[in-house]
C-alpha cells in the first residue's frame, strides 16, 4: 500500500473516532495512535499552545500533549526548534534532515527528519502535530496534504 493509500484509509477511520467526542485530549490521543500505528513513525504527538498568564503580551510556550514513541521534550518556546517555528509562522514545516535545521531541538538524537503541522481554532494556532522519523527525507507534499486535512478535524 502506498503512503497516499494509507492516508486515504486512515482519514475515515480518524473522522469516525472523533465523531461525537468533544474532549480535545481524547481526540488528539486517538489521532496520534492511528497515525503512529499505521505509518510506524519514530515519534508522533501533539504540543499544545499554553499562553503566558504572567505576561499575556508574550506568546507563551508549547507543552507536550498526547504522543506515541520515546520520551519527549516537555516544553518548547515560541519560535524555537521546528515546532516553535511552525507555530510562529502558522504553517507546516517539512525538514528532510533535522541536523541541518537552524536551532533544532534534539529531544532524541535518533530523529532524522520531521514534519510539523499547526492546528487552528478561530484563526489562531492552538496545537502542533509533530511527527519524527528515524530516516532522512521521510516527509513530502503527500504527508503535508493529508496531515493538513486532519488538522481541520479537531
Amino acid at each position: 500500500m502506498t503512503k497516499e493509500e494509507k492516508y486515504q484509509s486512515v482519514l475515515p477511520q480518524i473522522r469516525s473516532l472523533l465523531s461525537g467526542e468533544a474532549d480535545m485530549i481524547a481526540n488528539m490521543a486517538n489521532m496520534v495512535a492511528v497515525l503512529h500505528e499505521t505509518f510506524g513513525f519514530w515519534w508522533t504527538g501533539f504540543y499544545r499552545v499554553v499562553p503566558n498568564t504572567d505576561d499575556p503580551a508574550t506568546a507563551g510556550e508549547l507543552v507536550l500533549g498526547p504522543f506515541q514513541g520515546p520520551i519527549a521534550c516537555t516544553r518548547i518556546p515560541f519560535n524555537k526548534g521546528v515546532c516553535g517555528t511552525a507555530w510562529a509562522q502558522s504553517k507546516t514545516i517539512i525538514v528532510p534532515d533535522v541536523h541541518l535545521f537552524p536551532g533544532h531541538i534534539a529531544c532524541s538524537s535518533l530523529s532524522k527528519s520531521e514534519i510539523v503541522v499547526p492546528f487552528f481554532s478561530h484563526g489562531q494556532v492552538f496545537a502542533v502535530l509533530d511527527i519524527d522519523s528515524a530516516e532522512l527525507n521521510t516527509f513530502d507534499a503527500i504527508d503535508q496534504e493529508y496531515l493538513e486535512q486532519l488538522a481541520t478535524l479537531l
